[in-house]
């Protein structure tokens, strides 16, 4: 927390998962270093990189991305790799669609592997990477995509491209207002539970429900 007249600042660990050869590390340099290229060698175990974004006026909002080799769903690793994460994306590559079918099993993976401290899971955001290619299978009918969504948990989902900068920053910022909105209830529930702190009535309190996510 920062003081009077100074900006709050936040540092939350994001995984980016996915199969192998989807464009997650091309999805993270174009993210951080706006840099893309077609030449990159698969991440052997994990990577990270740093994001630091001045969100609005008072805040500062420093990612953590975690860039998980495609393999690593099959060790034993991602227990580790997964701690403490606040948010995710699982990324597939909209020409393959063997790696849609493998998103939920990443999915399930990250579900039985890290929650939020109340338990539930962490916000997470599918990306249909490489958009600016021929597509195949279900990402070429939105309503249903939509309803694959809701069905497995995922917060929302977006076409994107690393190559032509397609929704990368749209789809960050999708899961950053996530994840800082998760930040706070949960803080509003810590609060609550402190048995030191004085609690404000009912009528007076201003944490009242808990926004609901949409599939975008």
């Amino acid at each position: 927390m920062a003081g009077d007249g100074q900006k709050k600042e936040h540092l939350y660990k994001i995984l980016v998962i996915g199969e192998l050869g989807t464009g997650k590390t091309s999805i993270i340099k174009r993210y951080v270093h706006s840099f893309f290229s077609q030449h990159y060698r698969a991440t052997i175990g994990v990577d990270f990189a740093l994001k630091v974004l001045n969100w609005d006026a008072d805040t500062i909002v420093r990612l953590q991305l975690w860039d998980i080799a495609g393999q690593e769903r099959f060790g034993n690793m991602t227990r580790v790799y997964y701690k403490e994460a606040v948010g995710a994306f699982v990324v597939f590559d909209v020409t393959r669609a063997s790696t849609f079918d493998a998103v939920t099993k990443w999915k399930n993976d990250l579900d039985s592997k890290v929650q939020l401290s109340d338990g539930s899971a962490v916000p997470c955001v599918l990306l249909a990477n490489k958009c600016d290619q021929t597509k195949e299978g279900l990402v070429n009918n939105t309503a249903q995509m939509d309803e694959f969504c809701q069905s497995k948990g995922f917060t929302g989902w977006f076409e994107t491209s690393a190559k032509e900068n397609i929704n990368i920053d749209e789809a960050a910022r999708f899961l950053i207002t996530k994840v800082l909105s998760n930040d706070k209830t949960m803080k509003g529930v810590d609060e609550d539970n402190d048995p030191d702190k004085i609690k404000l009535s009912e009528e007076q309190d201003p944490r009242k429900g808990e926004k609901k996510s949409v599939c975008c």
